[in-house]
Parts: C-alpha cells; sequence; structure tokens
C-alpha cells in the first residue's frame, strides 16, 4: 500500500512539473531578454526593437536534441499591439531543425528572432513555417544602432542572435521550423487556442508572462 502512494505522489509531483513547465519557461524567457538588453553595447540594436513588429525568444535550446534530430527548443513569441504602444500576450513556439551553425559555442543557446515587417509577421502567426524557405532570415548586428545593417539585413524579414557561454551574435537560422504548440497555450490560457487569436484579440497575459511583457513594454518605451 506504502508502495502505491509512493508512486502516485511521485507521478503527481511529475505531472504538476510538465503543468509548471510553459510558465517556468516565461520566467526564463523574461532573464533572457532583460539580460540581453541590459548590455547594449554587446545586444540587440535599440532601434531595430523599436521597429519590429514581433519577438521571439527561446530560452536554453539543447543542442544535444538537435544532433539526433528531435525538437530541441521552445519559447514565446509576441507582437505589438494595434496602437503600437505595447506587446501583446505571449503565445508559445517550437523550434526544430535548423542548420548545423545553430550549435556554435555549447550545449545551451538561448535565441532572440525579431520579426521586421507585417509579411514576416503573418508567416510567425501561421501554425508552421521554415525560415528561410518561407521567410528570409538572417543575422542580426549587435551593438547601439543598426547602421552597420548589411543590405540583406535591411531587407530580411526576420533577424535572429543566440547567446551562449556568453557571447551573443547574429545567427542565421536557414531550414529551421517554427511552429506554435497548442498544448503549452492550454497551459498557460486553460484552452488551445492559437498564436493568432491570443496576439490579435488583446488578451490578458497569464500571470507567469507578466514580467516578460512588462520588460518589452518598458524597453519600448526607453525610445519613445
Amino acid at each position: 500500500m506504502k508502495l502505491v502512494i509512493v508512486a502516485g505522489l511521485a507521478l503527481s509531483t511529475t505531472l504538476l512539473a510538465i503543468d509548471n513547465a510553459p510558465a517556468k519557461r516565461l520566467g526564463e524567457a523574461a532573464s533572457v531578454f532583460s539580460e540581453i538588453m541590459a548590455t547594449p553595447d554587446k545586444g540587440i540594436p535599440q532601434d531595430l526593437l523599436d521597429k519590429a513588429h514581433c519577438i521571439v525568444i527561446v530560452p536554453g535550446l539543447k543542442t544535444a536534441a538537435f544532433l539526433f534530430g528531435a525538437k530541441y527548443g521552445k519559447g514565446y513569441l509576441s507582437c505589438r499591439n494595434q496602437s503600437g504602444e505595447g506587446w501583446s500576450a505571449p503565445a508559445t513556439v517550437r523550434i526544430e531543425g535548423g542548420s548545423v551553425g545553430f550549435q556554435i559555442g555549447g550545449s545551451e543557446t538561448d535565441l532572440i528572432m525579431l520579426v521586421m515587417n507585417q509579411g514576416g509577421e503573418d508567416k510567425l502567426l501561421s501554425s508552421k513555417f521554415t525560415l528561410g524557405a518561407e521567410g528570409s532570415v538572417a543575422a542580426g548586428p549587435v551593438g547601439r544602432t543598426a547602421t552597420a545593417q548589411t543590405d540583406v539585413q535591411m531587407h530580411a524579414e526576420i533577424l535572429s542572435w543566440s547567446r551562449s557561454q556568453g557571447l551573443f551574435a547574429g545567427l542565421a537560422l536557414e531550414g529551421a521550423t517554427l511552429r506554435e504548440d497548442l498544448d503549452d497555450n492550454a497551459t498557460l490560457y486553460g484552452k488551445k487556442l492559437e498564436n493568432r487569436d491570443i496576439v490579435t484579440d488583446g488578451r490578458a497575459a497569464p500571470e507567469s508572462g507578466v514580467a516578460l511583457i512588462g520588460l518589452l513594454d518598458k524597453q519600448s518605451a526607453r525610445e519613445r
């Protein structure tokens, strides 16, 4: 009988950890964004963030999972509200595949992407799309301003960066696939909402996402 009780408690603990994973990951995404933007000389140019339609943050990608061809990252996206003065509630995203260059710098990598125009936003909010094939992507510039952008960067729909072992650099993600995660959305919002619905219907962020959206709003307000 005691074994049954212990086994039941262990199962309950495991299920609780699974249920809490999306909320915990939101906290990690907030930390990644805060740490990167706290070093403007080595971070994402503020003027690019000001122009971005959406942002994607994927904390702690596991490169080993990539080596075996499994899905290797989960994170969140947020897009600007229609007023342009704030950011939407977070919606979930999974990232899979990509080039071997994605493995630069160690076993875990934090990823940030900025979506720079309406076409890129529409693709991002679809159920699934492939970077490079369906949406142009380029390595983002690093530093206070975007004046050093190449022509490719200026015309790319999506700019991407990675941080691994303290190194922050632009990173092209040709071939990586992004898709919404309805199960994680259900964990956060109580039902399987599509990302487009979360972003466009003015939905309030869950408690676990308030910190991230607050940081995005605060960072965007600095240059107004």
